[in-house]
């Protein structure tokens, strides 16, 4: 980062902590009375949308919708990609509304609280993952929630765009309730691919109650696969990684993994059938989740988390009938432990692997996570945008 980015972003951050934001505001937005300088617009921010269908991430400017009463205003330090904002601005889980700004994966610092907010305060290192609204009684099941409203994409009345809008951004507006404390001993970069990849496969693991020494499988090491290896080594799993990617076995095995199978046929499975005791598939596109599933013990439990083209997998009855392995899938993780995951890695030392880019090369990046050629989260510098 040179020295005039540097001194930009601080007097940025500083003039929303001395005036309350008017840095964000255009000049039509603020009003004076006697009692000072009333803030009642919205927000003109920068970000990286989508357009189309292509893949392809332009620069954009747009407002975000004022901050209200439980709300919290972030000026966005790092937002990491995630292959769910590729699936989604390419439509592969259907039409989208453009432009749209993905990301959730964010991280950052408060800069306003509305006056209801009482557990965060302007200057809090804070994170946002894949909700910004919706039920916050609902103790740890938010993303099942018929009011839910994820960060991106989803209709929102109250929003100048008419839907939410992601962390590709500079700034973002999100309900109390769904914003996360970022511990201070875990940086910014390494912290944000954990409101996604950290928590979607934390939730799960949790789950699968399985003990000290017990064999755990992982499917597909990427963004989220690499987390699920490095979180089940640290629970105490032997952990047993199947990849398609031979290239990644050293680094899989650096990640606490027991073994790696490169699956670069079908048979590289039977060696392990019936031999595990739980296995977590994070692929997400077609495969035969029968064939992976039968590496696990009977009526053992197999649990998918990548989310494929229309979120559809085919699924073999025979294949289920014969290994006897309970089929389940899981949605991200809940506010609660989306806090604990975090703390968890912060405590723990448990880091992400990650590359730092600037908001001008996404486009690229995400073709190299297409590509699988990611190793494995790319984060993006949001002083860049």
């Amino acid at each position: 980062m040179n020295g005039k980015t540097q001194t930009r972003r601080d007097f940025i951050k500083n003039s929303a902590i001395i005036g309350a934001g008017l840095v964000f505001y255009k000049p039509t937005d603020i009003l004076a009375n006697d009692k000072g300088i009333i803030m009642n617009k919205n927000l003109k921010v920068k970000g990286y949308a989508a357009f189309d269908e292509s893949g392809v991430i332009k620069p954009w400017e747009f407002e975000r919708r004022p901050v209200g009463d439980n709300d919290v205003l972030i000026e966005i330090k790092y937002a990491s990609i995630c292959h769910s904002d590729i699936h989604q601005e390419k439509g592969d889980w259907g039409k989208q509304q453009y432009p749209q700004v993905p990301g959730h994966e964010i991280v950052g610092i408060v800069t306003k609280v509305g006056k209801n907010v009482t557990k965060f305060k302007v200057g809090d290192r804070a994170g946002v993952g894949c909700m910004v609204d919706g039920c916050t009684e609902c103790e740890n099941e938010e993303q099942y929630q018929p009011d839910t409203l994820f960060t991106y994409g989803y209709p929102d009345k109250r929003d100048p765009t008419g839907i939410t809008q992601g962390g590709y951004s500079t700034h973002i507006v999100v309900r109390d309730h769904f914003v996360v404390h970022i511990p201070e001993n875990i940086s910014f970069q390494e912290a944000a691919p954990l409101l996604c990849a950290g928590i979607t496969t934390y939730s799960p693991l949790m789950k699968a109650k399985f003990k000290k020494g017990d064999k755990v499988g992982v499917a597909g090491i990427g963004g989220l696969g690499h987390m699920a290896v490095k979180l089940a080594a640290s629970m105490g799993a032997e952990v047993y990684a199947f990849t398609t990617s031979a290239d990644k076995k050293d680094d899989i095995l650096g990640f606490g993994a027991k073994e790696v199978i490169v699956v670069d046929n079908s048979e590289k499975l039977a060696p392990y059938a019936k031999t595990l005791d739980y296995m977590i598939s994070t692929i997400p596109a077609q495969f035969d989740v029968a064939a992976y599933a039968a590496t696990v013990k009977p009526y053992g439990f197999f649990t998918q988390v990548g989310m494929p083209k229309g979120f559809e997998l085919t699924l073999s009855n025979i294949g289920f009938a014969a290994n006897r392995v309970n089929f389940n899938a899981s949605l991200i993780g809940g506010m609660k432990e989306t806090q604990e995951v975090v703390d968890y890695c912060a405590k723990n030392k448990i880091y992400p692997q990650i590359e730092i880019i600037d908001a001008e090369e996404i486009t690229q990046a995400w073709q190299n996570v297409i590509d699988k050629k990611a190793r494995y989260r790319y984060v993006i510098d949001s002083a860049t945008i």
